[in-house]
């Protein structure tokens, strides 16, 4: 059975950082995507990451978040750098049914999805 599951949230000031941890169960090495939804938003993405570790991210996180993968614990990892209040939301990752040697960054595309976890950024 698939499962995934975020961790590593919390609270934080402007300027700060924290890193994200998603461990995914049941899944054939692959994709592997993050998306937030912020306060009275819409569900976006963030960045996502290839089966061959190609990161992909958004215009407005370019830069300041990277993602990357340990293959022996089948964790994905958002580290998240000069977070602004913007950035405050429930964040999710998320995995595709199929297999796909390049990463997408589109809600319809994915088929499992995590809990989410609370990012607070504020003074």
């Amino acid at each position: 059975q698939v499962q995934l599951v975020e961790s590593g949230g919390g609270s934080v000031q402007p300027g700060g950082s924290l890193n994200l941890s998603c461990v995914a169960s049941g899944l054939h090495r692959g994709t592997i995507g993050w998306f937030r939804q912020g306060p009275g938003k819409e569900r976006e993405g963030v960045g996502c990451i290839s089966s061959a570790d190609v990161s992909v991210f958004e215009d407005s996180f370019e830069g300041r978040f990277t993602i990357s993968k340990d293959h022996v614990k089948d964790t994905v990892y958002l580290q998240m750098n000069s977070l602004k209040p913007e950035d405050t939301g429930v964040y999710y990752c998320a995995a595709p049914r199929k297999f796909y040697q390049y990463c997408p960054l589109v809600i319809p595309q994915y088929d499992y999805w995590g809990q989410g976890i609370q990012v607070t950024v504020s003074s």
